[in-house]
């Protein structure tokens, strides 16, 4: 599918094998911020992108909780 950003001027293609896709879908693009600058935030999706901060969404990273202990016994 090929997603049309109006603010950046060419499309950008997105591979989702899983679902139908339908006309007027939304479909959630995830990337890097490399650049705020006031209300505008430059994100990077294989190049970089300029949108609106209104239309973006922070999501963290999974981060695996640690092991305190090592998992293999100690030798005797």
């Amino acid at each position: 599918m090929s997603v049309s950003i109006p603010s950046y001027g060419f499309p950008h293609s997105i591979v989702d094998r899983k679902s139908k896709v339908r006309k007027g879908q939304l479909v959630e693009l995830i990337g890097h911020v490399t650049h705020v600058d006031g209300e505008w935030v430059t994100v990077n999706l294989g190049v970089p992108v300029t949108v609106n901060m209104d239309t973006l969404r922070l999501v963290t990273a999974y981060k695996p909780p640690t092991r305190k202990a090592p998992q293999v016994d100690k030798p005797t």
